[in-house]
């Protein structure tokens, strides 16, 4: 947005403009709400959080050269205080210190924007709406309760070739990560892949009212988050709020045979489904390839990847891309998963570690295991750790279950690590199978378990939560 005025800046953001001394009168060329991040040209936004407040540190942001700030009124106030208190030669700051002293000092000299708003937070989500509405693209939104990275990734990779294509970074999927997805979209973005995460009803509607999708997506509906929604319905309610948010005329793509989603569909809405008896099926999978109906047509790819679930999202990612009238042609499909999302790592002797740990849920949990039962060539180890958020009640169910997934997908070594995964090994070992089972009280533990264990030729799976941090068993793997 570097061709707006300040004026159109404050008024997209529905916010008030209190100081405008900027030279060339021209807009930001980022938006960022991490003050350490800032700077020469960027609009710090200070939002308020659990523990402090991201407009204390709007001085700091205008001392390193932001464009502007774009804060609290109360901290609006103190930053212009601050720089009138400089223009009259340097008489006490007040409240704001001296990196207010500094943020005053540079708007004071007239190099920067001064906006004030009652939300930050709704300003940063109004501001996005508006300069996805400037872009002009079209915007596919995609949640799901696991599977929904993946793909976005893959989307990405079909519109490639034929629209310049945009997608959300890393995990910028929430109320504060979308907003900043779509301001950090270049002008000339003719697609924006969007990825939209919850973890409470409502937070979807919200997401969606921002990015306006053309395409909604959901991937699937499965136990994750039962801790704060209490049933997979209610799950279903909250993911079915992307499509309820669809305005009329727009693309729902959904599983297909997915009951607890069809109170969401509406004739309005073209609905597209994906999956077994679905308008997107997976036909045939064969070493040098897929084959995939797309509509009732037959389309050859090369994707790289042959595990199920893989295929199956796949599927939801051809049908959104067909969507935006994109079909891809045959050949290669070079897709760039996110980090810690299924990276494969080749250590000495053979042995690979399968690094998936961004998160973890009943089903993403069963998925990876079924990946690695299918890719395995030797022996089959899991380091898994807990699921969490799933609540008092089903939390020993769901691991409990995980063990026994483990022991059918012929898991030689189980290493669980954190209080509820023990009840996945205490299943496991009840098994009877020819399986190991260890237990580790941390990360760190678990990788000293493995590194007299592991044999040439292991395919190490290493997944849980984000909270139980298992990406330091795979990263201290990597360098024994």
């Amino acid at each position: 947005m570097r061709d707006w005025s300040p004026q159109r800046v404050a008024a997209a953001a529905g916010a008030r403009l209190l100081d405008c001394a900027r030279a060339d009168g021209g807009g930001p060329t980022r938006v960022v709400v991490d003050s350490r991040s800032v700077a020469p040209g960027d609009l710090f936004i200070g939002l308020a959080g659990a523990n402090t407040d991201g407009a204390r540190f709007a001085g700091d942001a205008l001392a390193a050269g932001a464009w502007g700030v774009l804060v609290g009124a109360e901290h609006a106030e103190q930053v212009g205080q601050g720089a009138a208190a400089l223009g009259q030669g340097g008489a006490a700051l007040g409240q704001g210190g001296a990196a207010l002293g500094q943020g005053g000092a540079a708007l004071g000299q007239g190099g920067a924007v001064l906006i004030a708003s009652d939300d930050p937070l709704a300003a940063l989500g109004r501001l996005a709406r508006e300069w996805r509405r400037e872009l002009g693209a079209r915007v596919v939104a995609i949640t799901g309760s696991s599977g929904k990275t993946s793909t976005k990734d893959m989307l990405a990779a079909l519109l490639a070739p034929a629209l310049a294509t945009y997608a959300s970074p890393n995990n910028q999927n929430t109320e504060i990560g979308l907003p900043l997805a779509i301001l950090a979209a270049p002008r000339g973005t003719q697609a924006l892949v969007l990825e939209l995460a919850m973890r409470g009803a409502g937070q979807i509607a919200e997401l969606t009212e921002i990015c306006e999708p053309d395409v909604g997506v959901v991937v699937n509906v499965g136990p994750a988050h039962l801790e704060l929604l209490g049933t997979v319905a209610a799950i279903a309610a909250a993911k079915g709020e992307l499509l309820a948010g669809l305005r009329d005329d727009a693309t729902a793509v959904v599983p297909a045979g997915e009951p607890l989603l069809e109170p969401f569909l509406r004739p309005s809405l073209d609905v597209v489904t994906f999956g077994p008896g679905g308008d997107v099926v997976l036909l045939d999978v064969r070493p040098d390839g897929v084959s995939v109906s797309l509509h009732g047509r037959r389309v050859e790819l090369e994707p790289g990847f042959r595990s199920a679930h893989l295929l199956l999202d796949l599927c939801a990612a051809l049908a959104a891309a067909h969507a935006l009238d994109v079909t891809p042609a045959r050949g290669p499909l070079a897709v760039r998963f996110s980090a810690l999302r299924g990276e494969r790592i080749e250590l000495p002797g053979g042995v690979v570690v399968v690094n998936d740990c961004y998160n973890a849920n009943p089903m993403s949990m069963r998925a990876a295991l079924e990946e690695l039962a299918q890719t395995a060539t030797g022996r089959r180890v899991a380091v898994l750790g807990d699921m969490l958020e799933l609540g008092e009640g089903e939390e020993r169910r769901y691991h409990a279950e995980l063990g026994e997934q483990a022991l059918r997908a012929g898991v030689s070594l189980l290493v669980t690590v954190g209080e509820r995964a023990a009840w996945a090994g205490e299943s496991f070992a009840a098994g009877r199978g020819d399986g190991e089972h260890l237990h580790a009280r941390d990360a760190s533990a678990a990788t000293e378990l493995l590194r007299s264990r592991l044999r040439a030729g292991d395919t190490v799976l290493v997944k849980g939560s984000r909270a139980v941090a298992l990406e330091q068993v795979a990263a201290e793997l990597a360098v024994r």
